[in-house]
């Protein structure tokens, strides 16, 4: 099958939903699918108001047209609701053409945490963009039944893995402070929830490994935090290994990879029992999850990372991804296809 994705989201940014396309892409494409991607380094691109990390693609549709045609795809998925996803959006609908999409992260919270923006008026924007869409992909049970509490259609599950090769069980002393060592891995934004995580008074030391529009006032505000910038896979693989503890702290996050990452390498985890925690932990005793972030730290210290890794050994990118395949809506033919776009 020929599949082509667009998203708004891609390199240099280092996220989940960058993470999860990528890996996403190489098992579609072990698996003999044709896939091409739309990304935002084949256009001019302004950096996002707010959040300068985030790169918004200057009047794509076009170029996007253009890109659609030439590869004439078997299905068509829209990942994210930026330029690129309005612009694939527009042209599919135009010309009839079934697709997907996929809802990554809680866009209407984030958006009223940064700028005040009611929920009630962000959920009307993705319920119009979302609404042809034949297939919506949410990454768990929770926010599958969320969004349709919120009047969304088609709403279907694609979970997420983890890459147990590169995040494994090792010896590391990369992080040379006292321990306990609990560890932070993200964006370091206000809808994250780190300074939940920061004020708590916790023995041994604490690490933060990202960067995020909140980094240079963190810093400011905590001093006495070790911090490191964003890591490569490999070096940060090791990083979760030299840790006691991974937190996490956000009440936001729709599924939260770090958590399958960190417990990958050995690392239990503490987090609160919200959307996210819930659905990657369940019942498995791999990880803490209490109202009081600092008792689900001191309960997480307690487990055996061997029990951290087992649970993570239950998500596969491979099956991930054939999950994602059969929730795809094909074009039913090359001359359907072809009338369409005519």
């Amino acid at each position: 099958m020929k599949i082509m994705i667009i998203t708004d989201a891609w390199d240099p940014q280092v996220n989940g939903v960058v993470r999860t396309l990528k890996q996403t892409c190489a098992e579609l494409l072990s698996m003999g699918h044709e896939v091409e991607m739309i990304t935002p380094n084949d256009f001019t691109t302004i950096p996002c108001p707010t959040y300068p990390d985030i790169s918004l693609s200057i009047l794509p549709g076009r170029l996007v047209s253009k890109k659609i045609k030439a590869f004439a795809p078997d299905a068509i998925h829209i990942a994210t609701e930026g330029p690129l996803g309005l612009s694939a959006r527009s042209y599919a609908v135009k010309h009839r053409l079934p697709f997907s999409t996929a809802y990554h992260t809680r866009f209407p919270e984030y958006v009223k945490a940064r700028i005040g923006i009611p929920l009630a008026w962000t959920y009307t924007f993705l319920r119009w963009f979302h609404g042809p869409s034949m297939a919506v992909m949410a990454p768990t049970i929770v926010v599958k039944k969320d969004l349709e509490t919120y009047g969304f259609k088609n709403v279907v599950l694609w979970s997420r893995g983890v890459d147990l090769t590169i995040f494994k069980m090792q010896e590391s002393k990369v992080l040379n402070t006292a321990h306990p060592i609990f560890l932070y891995v993200g964006r370091v934004a206000i809808e994250k929830n780190i300074n939940a995580f920061l004020e708590i008074d916790l023995p041994g030391s604490k690490w933060v490994v990202g960067d995020g529009p909140a980094m240079a006032s963190i810093q400011e505000k905590y001093p006495n935090i070790n911090y490191l910038g964003v890591l490569q896979q490999e070096a940060l693989a090791k990083v979760y290994a030299a840790a006691d503890v991974f937190v996490f702290p956000s009440k936001t996050d729709t599924f939260g990879l770090v958590l399958l990452e960190a417990m990958a390498c050995g690392t239990p985890v503490a987090a609160y029992p919200v959307t996210g925690p819930i659905d990657v932990l369940g019942k498995s005793p791999a990880g803490a999850m209490h109202e009081d972030l600092r008792i689900a730290c001191m309960q997480a210290l307690k487990i055996p990372r061997e029990v951290a890794r087992a649970h993570a050994e239950k998500f596969s990118w491979r099956a991930a991804s054939e999950q994602f395949a059969k929730h795809l809506k094909p074009v039913s033919s090359t001359a359907v296809y072809q009338t369409a776009i005519a």
